[in-house]
């Protein structure tokens, strides 16, 4: 075989893998766990407790522990506000209690390792840094513009709260705390919409594929709000043609 026959062969190889690649890619799917946890967090935000009771039951039987549906409705406040996320742990007793009426035993699973903070915008900043998938050894790096230049409290509270203290808690992956917040902006729809494109960049960042973010919007628009999904649609179609 000639060395031009050769690269020729190397190369169609190379194309034959890296297309089956990408279509494993295409047909991945979201497990049982990730779709409660869409819905979860959907009706949750939304405050449509009797869908949500319906979404926690399915959650369960999924084979989320007590604590990951917990911290599912904890996690969610950040983005939704308080009002809903203790709906939210209200309605999870009451799914609990029905349950445990029926003779259903629930596993708990465990609870978040504690986590010692030396410097907590620095944990913070590091958690944030992986997520996006930038280095983390560097020097620290605090806003020069924008809202967090203009309002150094909330850049503090947002590394120090939400990404030391919740995304340190390991009751949920990385992964699961992205497909939480996705699903809350979406609920929330208009007026979110950077932070929107923002999250489902990291949610891809964590081995979501694109196929699993559109049965995502699927899931949405099935269950919860067609046009919210059709929204976030956009907002992620916009979001790939800049990357």
């Amino acid at each position: 075989m000639s060395r031009i026959q050769t690269f020729f062969l190397a190369f169609s190889l190379l194309m034959f893998s890296n297309r089956h690649v990408t279509e494993a890619q295409n047909i991945a799917t979201l497990t049982e766990k990730q779709k409660a946890i869409v819905l979860i967090s959907s009706f949750a935000t939304k405050g449509d407790l009797v869908k949500l009771k319906q979404a926690l039951h399915a959650g369960l039987d999924a084979g989320l522990t007590v604590n990951e549906c917990k911290e599912v409705l904890v996690h969610l406040y950040a983005y939704c506000g308080f009002p809903r996320s203790i709906q939210g742990l209200n309605s999870l007793m009451t799914v609990l209690d029905e349950r445990i009426a029926k003779g259903i035993k629930d596993t708990v699973g465990r609870e978040a390792t504690p986590v010692n903070y030396t410097n907590k915008y620095e944990t913070g900043w590091k958690n944030l840094a992986k997520l996006s998938g930038r280095p983390t050894d560097g020097p620290i790096e605090k806003p020069t513009n924008g809202y967090g230049a203009f309002s150094p409290e909330i850049d503090r509270f947002l590394k120090e709260h939400l990404f030391a203290d919740l995304f340190s808690r390991d009751v949920l992956t990385f992964v699961e705390r992205e497909l939480t917040t996705i699903s809350v902006l979406i609920a929330l729809g208009s007026g979110v919409e950077p932070m929107l494109a923002s999250h489902l960049g990291l949610t891809m960042r964590q081995g979501i594929t694109k196929g699993q973010i559109q049965e995502v919007f699927d899931l949405v628009a099935k269950s919860v709000n067609k046009s919210d999904a059709e929204a976030a649609r956009k907002v992620f179609a916009e979001m790939l043609s800049r990357n």
